[in-house]
């Protein structure tokens, strides 16, 4: 089963089957029992965590989600691409032109909704586990070098987002759990560092950070990233096997595309719409227009515009055997900012309110349009190159 769930077209297909799942059900005649449900509230009022299922999904399963990012993250910058600035500027500079524009054209076409300005950042995010799924799919006759370009993009284009959700979207700090939570992350951080792997030992140590993050009004997912962050990726001695943060990886990864995510999607998509008299009102909604376009349009220029003029003016060079019809496919592709701009959505304007809504047509309507577009091009692309070996193989002959 863990190895099912590590793959990124199951881990996909779950997130969209949860996310189909609430949206059908949140508008059949039994929407009332999904709202129930997502209101439910669970957990000790003691430590102030009581807190509804729909909360439970976007603070504490999500930082599960948000520590495996964490471990990758900080992989990419110790071993793999990040490492070397030569290779990682382009898809670095992608990912900052990925979220600049997008946040631009929100605000532009909010200018005249002053109350919809707060929500700039949802069309900032691109979800990695929806991308590099449909890359898995699509991806037959596409270099291997499109998915280190996309991985790379999504990984700083998640730091960039968890920045933004730690400096833009906290209220009312609490200055003294902030700094209690670092007292169990620097014992987690110092066993980690001794290549402790005793669950029992970790897992009390994460909890209690994530429940002193949580209580000091920083979004809990943050919790998440700083002991992914945490975990040495480099092995202390040389040797066969995994270093700790492949294990915790290997460990972790079924739980968040097996559970986390697809869990968080359920609780965050269900939208109803039907029996909306003004349904036609959402769809042109400045709110619900700002996030398609800056998803759809934002992103895809963003992303192709930022990585053209690094390559344009500077040394970095796009890998050989890529080509800029690929890396708008990947910018298509990057539009889909399903989990991430969710969240971001549900800190801006608040759960269940109407703007919010309006952010969940928009992410959704935006979500697929984006996979459908970078699927074409992406798959005109890979013909082409099937095309052009065809025609080679043959004049060899």
């Amino acid at each position: 089963m863990g190895e099912i769930l590590r793959k990124e077209t199951v881990g996909g297909a779950l997130l969209i089957g949860a996310a189909a799942l609430a949206l059908i059900w949140a508008n059949t005649p039994w929407r009332d029992a999904y709202t129930g449900l997502a209101d439910l509230t669970v957990g000790p009022s003691a430590l102030h965590l009581d807190l509804s299922l729909a909360t439970w999904a976007a603070d504490g399963l999500l930082a599960i989600f948000f520590f495996v990012a964490g471990l990758e993250l900080k992989r990419e910058f110790v071993a793999g691409d990040l490492r070397e600035p030569a290779r990682a500027v382009l898809p670095v500079a992608a990912a900052v032109g990925g979220m600049a524009v997008p946040a631009v054209i929100y605000t532009v076409i909010n200018l005249g909704n002053p109350d919809g300005l707060v929500g700039w950042a949802v069309p900032t995010a691109t979800d990695i586990a929806f991308a590099l799924a449909i890359l898995a799919v699509i991806g037959r006759g596409l270099p291997t070098a499109l998915r280190t370009f996309l991985l790379t993009l999504a990984v700083v284009d998640d730091l960039l987002a968890i920045t933004i959700i730690a400096i833009f979207y906290t209220a009312d700090l609490a200055v003294g759990p902030l700094l209690l939570a670092l007292v169990p992350l620097a014992i987690f951080t110092i066993l980690v560092q001794r290549r402790v792997r005793s669950w029992w030992l970790l897992l009390p140590l994460a909890a209690i950070t994530w429940i002193l993050v949580h209580e000091s009004g920083v979004h809990a997912t943050v919790a998440g990233v700083l002991l992914g962050f945490a975990v040495p990726v480099v092995r202390r001695a040389p040797g066969d096997g995994p270093g700790l943060s492949e294990h915790f990886e290997h460990r972790w990864r079924p739980i968040s595309a097996g559970v986390a995510v697809p869990v968080f999607a359920f609780f965050a998509a269900g939208v109803t719409v039907v029996g909306q008299s003004d349904l036609a009102a959402t769809f042109v909604n400045p709110i619900t227009l700002g996030v398609v376009a800056g998803l759809v349009a934002g992103k895809a220029i963003g992303v192709t515009g930022a990585a053209w003029l690094v390559q344009r003016f500077t040394r970095a060079q796009l890998d050989e055997s890529l080509r800029w019809v690929d890396v708008f496919g990947l910018a298509l592709l990057a539009g889909i900012g399903f989990t991430v701009s969710l969240l971001i959505g549900e800190l801006a304007f608040g759960g269940g309110t109407a703007a919010d809504d309006h952010v969940k047509v928009g992410i959704v309507v935006a979500s697929l349009l984006a996979a459908l577009l970078a699927t074409l091009v992406l798959r005109l692309s890979a013909r082409r190159r099937d095309a052009i070996d065809g025609d080679a193989a043959s004049t060899s002959g």
